[in-house]
């Protein structure tokens, strides 16, 4: 339901959405579309997003895209875990989908002017 909520979210700023179910799913969708920023799920079935994470920033293909983490988990060992490994951004849930759309512009601004 979160998913759906964002790609609704996106697409009323004027972006392109592309989902994933899992962690391979999202690999794999980077991959084939090198998105401009990737809004990740720490908690997903399969492939984590700690997973998803570590190999998209330990790749030179994929190391520079932006990742925001939406978690759950909110303690601060999870937050540490998921700056270690890369992530921009950590947004813990419940999260304010306005503040998350405009953390998203300034992202994608940021990679324009890159």
């Amino acid at each position: 339901m979160i998913r759906e909520l964002l790609v609704v979210n996106l697409k009323m700023e004027g972006h392109e959405a592309i989902t994933a179910a899992d962690g391979s799913e999202a690999l794999a969708a980077v991959d084939a579309h090198a998105p401009d920023v990737v809004l990740l799920d720490m908690m997903l079935p399969g492939v984590d997003g700690w997973e998803v994470t570590s190999r998209l920033k330990g790749d030179d293909a994929t190391r520079r895209i932006p990742i925001v983490a939406l978690s759950a988990r909110a303690m601060q060992a999870d937050v540490e875990r998921g700056m270690a490994l890369g992530v921009d951004h950590y947004v813990t849930k419940p999260f304010d989908p306005i503040e998350l759309m405009q953390l998203v512009t300034t992202l994608l601004e940021q990679g324009e002017s890159r």
